[in-house]
């Protein structure tokens, strides 16, 4: 017990390797408990709890572990580009307006959100919404609204416009990962009972369910048992377009920087499209979709999406291990401000959904593209299928451009609730 929590990550990685191992050796059985269990909770979701479960434990320590950012860095760029080398860009134009209007819904769920959560909870203890000067929690709680409409960018540019203290910015971003992190765990859940709940929707899945067999189909047409060969160009792929999307991504960011930051207070405020990480995932999902002209995209019958699927599951594995399921009570108080915002976001997503009949894949991608940002929309819409990553991506990169502009707003509002 001395040796716990665990800090070498080639430790952590085996013991998530094994959680993986676990869950889809399990998940295989055609029959008993474990084939009731996964009709119940998908292996996604379940792929993401075991880690938090033992971050919760102790077991593991994220805190001292690199795995997220590796993962998040390496392995998401790669699955990216090997996700979407065989992709269909007619196919996803022809699905309509309804992820956008869903997206949209997402994004005034959480500006009307904040300011709503904080006249509900100022009722019964306004001390939890109280603070004042740079201390003000509606300063904080800003910076929320700017992780959850795009993300870590728009985040940052919240918090140098509205100038939180920056002592007490750590409690706030342990409300957005435990919050956010039990919607996506909710969404997770949901994904197993898609058919129950468009049904319920009332809603016109024909696109999704064209685009999916069109994948399907081309995949099974095009399949041939891989060779090493075949699996090291992939890898060629794959890494040399994460090498070009970093390089890209980097100069980019810093060209935006350099030219198009905002001077406020004599602090360099970030833009919302200041983010290397965005631009990476932008030019790895561009490669990708460049790749798909030419004869690389013959490589999707070699598996490329089935490799790609790994990485993504090996950066569910680390995001979970973020989660810290112990924490959930530690500031009750403001964890319910953030469970009362998200489920203002959700029940608008739910009502506008109804409404529209729109299928919940576009409900869990839309919110996820606000909440989640680049790194889970994505990871979303693969669990839906494969060939639906790239929507996921889309909507993502969405967040991040009208993510300042409605944080900002989300803001504002909330510093008018605070003081009613």
């Amino acid at each position: 017990m001395d040796h716990l929590p665990l800090t070498d990550d080639t430790v952590i990685l085996g013991l998530l390797c094994l959680c993986l191992g676990f869950v889809f050796y399990t998940s295989s059985f055609k029959s008993g408990f474990w084939n009731k269990f996964y009709k119940i909770v998908p292996t996604l979701l379940m792929c993401y709890m075991l880690p938090a479960v033992f971050t919760s434990f102790g077991l593991i320590s994220e805190e001292s572990s690199n795995l997220y950012y590796i993962a998040s860095r390496y392995l998401l760029p790669a699955a990216l580009i090997l996700m979407t080398l065989s992709i269909d860009l007619k196919a996803i134009l022809n699905l309509g307006s309804k992820a956008l209007i869903m997206f949209f819904t997402g994004t005034i769920g959480i500006i009307i959100g904040g300011p709503i959560a904080i006249l509900i909870v100022s009722i019964f203890s306004p001390e939890t919404v109280g603070g004042a000067g740079f201390d003000a929690v509606w300063r904080g709680l800003a910076t929320i609204a700017g992780s959850w409409i795009g993300g870590g960018a728009n985040q940052a540019a919240m918090l140098e416009v509205f100038q939180y203290n920056p002592a007490n910015f750590g409690g706030m971003i342990l409300i957005d990962i435990v919050v956010a992190n039990i919607w996506m765990a909710i969404i997770l859940l949901g994904i197993g009972k898609t058919e129950k709940i468009d049904r319920w929707l009332k809603a016109d899945t024909s696109s999704i369910d064209h685009l999916r067999a069109k994948v399907t189909a081309y995949s099974a047409k095009i399949a041939r048992i891989p060779t090493l060969k075949d699996y090291i160009l992939l890898t060629c792929l794959a890494f040399a377009g994460v090498g070009i999307a970093h390089f890209l991504g980097f100069h980019f960011t810093d060209f935006l920087q350099s030219n198009f930051e905002v001077v406020r207070n004599k602090e360099k405020a970030l833009s919302s499209l200041g983010s290397e990480f965005l631009w990476m995932v932008v030019f790895a999902t561009t490669v990708g979709i460049l790749l798909s002209f030419t004869k690389a995209k013959l490589y999707e019958g070699a598996g490329a999406s089935k490799i790609g699927g790994l990485f993504i599951y090996i950066l569910v594995a680390t995001i979970g291990m973020k989660m810290d399921l112990g924490k959930v009570l530690e500031n009750p108080g403001l964890i319910l401000i953030g469970l009362i915002w998200i489920s203002i976001h959700a029940g608008l997503l739910i009502l506008v959904a109804k409404l529209i009949k729109a299928p919940f894949f576009f409900l869990a991608v839309g919110s996820q593209a606000n909440v989640g940002g680049a790194a889970s929309a994505p990871v979303v819409a693969a669990e839906f299928h494969p060939s639906l990553t790239s929507v996921g991506i889309l909507l993502a990169v969405l967040g991040y451009v009208v993510g300042t502009a409605g944080a900002y707003i989300c803001g504002l509002l909330m510093e008018v609730a605070s003081k009613v």
